[in-house]
């Protein structure tokens, strides 16, 4: 049954917020840096940016659970109300009030309702915040407990993932083999961190990828810095230890597949540096959102490490962490 955009908005009035971490203009309250939660059992991190072109053309870049942001159809706002037309078949009816969003998406094709969606107002990026200001404390080995120190998200998905000692160092690897048809078998379990209390931090870790792989390592679970192997190819933002979907590297550095490559991120104040293999790939990167397959869209909150482990195989090791102090 269709929702009516009156009742959407009467939900804002009752939900009301009792914090406005954005100023914002009363005039155009819908643009905006939004977290979004959907009504789906799992994967329900959204995020979305309303913008207005320099014709005053409202706009949205939109993601919506997993993959990458996509540019929305249309964007029509009208005061507090909004529409907009999502390429994947969904059109999304929503209002804001002050630093609250709540919205139904409706499939275009029958009218059908997808999914409630509701949504907060992200608080500006500091634009004086470096990474290069960063001060971290002691060190945390991610690895130093083994398993132990890690669980897995979906306690039905194929475990793939075990620890031994390589060559003096501990090893973290997810094997998940392939298919008949060379293919990747996919289907194992994504691994996060038992500790959840991290926010800014500087962490370094070796990876090791076979031919074709492709895997992730989410900072506070929410921001995945992409794992694959990509040696060879132009750069993109789907590339090895990319700020995923979102910023591009600004120069390739991947090494070949089976080679141990060296990654070291540093997350301050919204801010993302990436070194790798020795070379600053991303430097220091304003944070525009969380990735797909994010544990939540709060960015203002800690959160954990998380391994992607569904898609193929990765070995980790010497994967250090250290908590920023100022």
């Amino acid at each position: 049954m269709r929702i009516p955009i009156f009742a959407v908005a009467a939900l804002l009035a009752v939900a009301g917020c009792r914090t406005m971490p954005l100023a914002y203009d009363p005039a155009d309250p819908v643009v905006g840096n939004w977290g979004l939660k959907f009504d789906y059992p799992d994967m329900n991190a959204g995020h979305i940016i309303i913008s207005r072109g320099a014709d005053g053309a409202a706009k949205g870049l939109c993601l919506w659970r997993w993959g990458s942001p996509v540019e929305m159809d249309s964007v029509s706002i009208d005061g507090n109300r909004f529409a907009i037309e999502h390429p994947w078949g969904w059109r999304i009816e929503g209002a804001v009030n002050g630093c609250r969003l709540a919205a139904v998406a409706y499939k275009k094709d029958d009218g059908a309702v997808e999914t409630a969606i509701e949504g907060w107002r992200n608080p500006p990026v500091c634009c004086m915040a470096s990474t290069k200001d960063a001060k971290f404390g002691e060190p945390i080995d991610m690895l130093a407990d083994g398993l132990d120190g890690w669980v897995a998200m979906d306690p039905n998905a194929k475990f793939g993932w075990s620890v031994r000692e390589e060559d003096g160092a501990t090893v973290l690897s997810n094997f998940l083999g392939l298919k008949e048809d060379g293919s990747w078998a996919g289907g194992g379990c994504n691994l996060v961190s038992k500790r959840a209390d991290f926010f800014d931090f500087n962490l370094d870790y070796e990876v090791r990828v076979p031919k074709d792989s492709n895997s992730g390592v989410y900072l506070r679970g929410r921001y995945e810095i992409q794992v694959i192997d990509s040696y060879g190819k132009p750069v993109d933002c789907h590339n090895m230890a990319a700020y995923y979907g979102r910023v591009t590297p600004s120069v390739a550095a991947e090494k070949p597949a089976g080679e141990w490559q060296h990654v070291n991120v540093t997350l301050y104040k919204r801010h993302l540096t990436v070194v790798l293999n020795g070379v600053t790939i991303i430097d220091n990167a304003p944070i525009a959102g969380i990735t797909g397959g994010a544990i939540d869209a709060h960015e203002d909150v800690p959160g954990p490490i998380y391994l992607q482990g569904d898609h193929s195989d990765a070995d980790y090791r010497n994967m250090i962490l250290r908590p920023a102090v100022n």
